[in-house]
């Protein structure tokens, strides 16, 4: 009966899971009071191959049609990201840190609150741009410009961000693996069949040759190949237990290993630097194509200094490139720095009596770690750079669905294989937990018999 409780709260939690991910693809195509949905699409048709598509991919197409769930939850991440920085650097806040559990409540608190304010000023942002934006025809995307559609729209966009955030955390914590990043999965999904579609399309119009879709297939294949291996790649350090004597008994050396991740930032670098650059990029497109030149010497110049802004960050643009890249390799660093600590780990080594072969206990043991663990993340920056720009690079030889990105294909593989880990670790627990119950009335059999 044990048993068939565990894997009916794992069939529970992959259930919660699935209808959580229903309820956000349904969200995703209520739009906006005030807006036209099919002038929105044109419009949206118009920035095909710019940074908005980006934006669009991570919203699961929700900005397409200027739904509840458009900014999705890049202000939730763009708050945590500030709040862990200033968790580093501003001296309360760190010391709130080492408070353990009740520390961690209140940052996430504060995340927050961040993200609601970020939801406000993007939205307001958003719905202002678009009053002055027409697709083809001279139809206005908005029905009713004002200041009515502006409050309409920031307090839908803003309620659609914190259900997002809710619903995020109710996944995590009711369901398996982590819940903003399965949010972030199926909206990149749901985008695929699109461009699958789209470039299906260009093949027919002959507009991409067999041989460019032969390569783009093989990429795929190999990218996911190679994100595999280096996700599951790690660098072992050996550990020595020193000889013990325990009554008249002595126990031998035992060697263990301390496991290092190559990766042990996960995904969050490339979804930390995409979430930085995609909404100031994004807004500089759209305020840059605001209108044609209206006189007024200054907001002509700022126009046309958007416009170019938008150009230069456009993808497989050399600044965009240059930008996601060193954000990318910063953000490692930062959140490697944040997930683990080499002093805290040499410590914990030497109160257990373990030793590393050839390094004294305490900080010459802290100061190795840190140096391995510091080429370590390294070349996991530089591997996570490669995925994420080399599609670019080769998308600017053929012209190919902004969507077939490097960042969405290792958000998708990354996110599958941690979620099917937690899925086997929830196996695992099961038989383990089933062997010891067995063990328990084996023993208690016995027990009654000698009796």
């Amino acid at each position: 009966m044990g048993g068939l409780g565990k894997f009916t709260e794992l069939r529970q939690r992959l259930v919660f899971v699935l209808l959580a991910l229903i309820v956000y693809r349904i969200g995703s195509y209520i739009p906006v009071p005030g807006i036209d949905p099919e002038a929105m699409l044109r419009l949206m048709d118009t920035q095909k191959g710019t940074i908005v598509d980006m934006f669009n991919m991570f919203s699961g197409g929700a900005l397409n049609r200027f739904s509840l769930f458009a900014l999705n939850v890049v202000p939730y991440i763009s708050a945590s990201i500030i709040v862990q920085l200033m968790g580093q650097i501003y001296e309360p806040w760190k010391a709130m840190k080492k408070e353990g559990e009740s520390g961690r409540r209140k940052l996430t608190q504060y995340s927050r609150i961040g993200a609601v304010f970020l939801a406000i000023v993007q939205a307001g942002s958003i719905a202002s741009m678009l009053q002055g934006q027409s697709a083809g025809a001279g139809i206005p995307v908005v029905y009713a410009p004002g200041p009515g559609f502006i409050l309409t729209a920031v307090v839908a966009l803003t309620a659609g961000t914190i259900f997002l955030m809710w619903l995020g955390e109710q996944i995590t914590e009711r369901g398996i693996g982590n819940g903003i990043s399965l949010i972030i999965f199926a909206g990149i999904v749901a985008s695929l069949p699109g461009a699958a579609l789209s470039t299906f399309q260009q093949v027919s119009n002959g507009e991409i040759s067999a041989f460019a879709i032969l390569v783009i297939l093989a990429l795929v294949v190999g990218v996911t190949y190679f994100v595999v291996f280096m996700e599951r790649g790690q660098r072992r350090i050996t550990v020595n237990y020193a000889r013990r004597q325990g009554g008249r008994q002595a126990y031998m050396n035992q060697n263990s290993h301390l496991p290092l991740k190559l990766n042990m930032a996960g995904v969050i670098p490339p979804i930390f630097a995409s979430s930085l650059i995609m909404f100031p990029a994004t807004m500089s497109t759209w305020f840059g194509q605001a209108g044609a030149p209206t006189g007024d010497g200054w907001r002509d110049q700022l126009m046309a200094a958007l416009q170019n802004l938008s150009l230069a960050l456009a993808p497989s643009e050399p600044l965009h490139m240059l930008l996601y890249g060193a954000m990318i390799i910063g953000f490692a660093f930062f959140y490697t720095a944040l997930v683990f600590n080499s002093q805290e780990t040499a410590d914990n080594l030497k109160k257990s009596g373990a030793l590393v072969p050839g390094i004294r206990p305490g900080k010459a043991t802290a100061d190795y770690i840190d140096g391995v663990l510091t080429r370590l993340t390294l070349i996991g920056a530089l591997y996570l750079v490669l995925v994420c720009l080399l599609p670019e690079l080769i998308r600017s030889f053929w012209s190919v669905p902004f969507y077939f990105g490097g960042t969405s294909l290792l958000i998708v593989v990354v996110v599958v294989m941690d979620f099917t880990a937690q899925i086997q670790a929830h196996l695992m627990s099961h038989q383990y937990e089933s062997l010891m119950k067995k063990a328990n009335l084996k023993g208690g059999s016995r027990g009654l018999t000698r009796g």
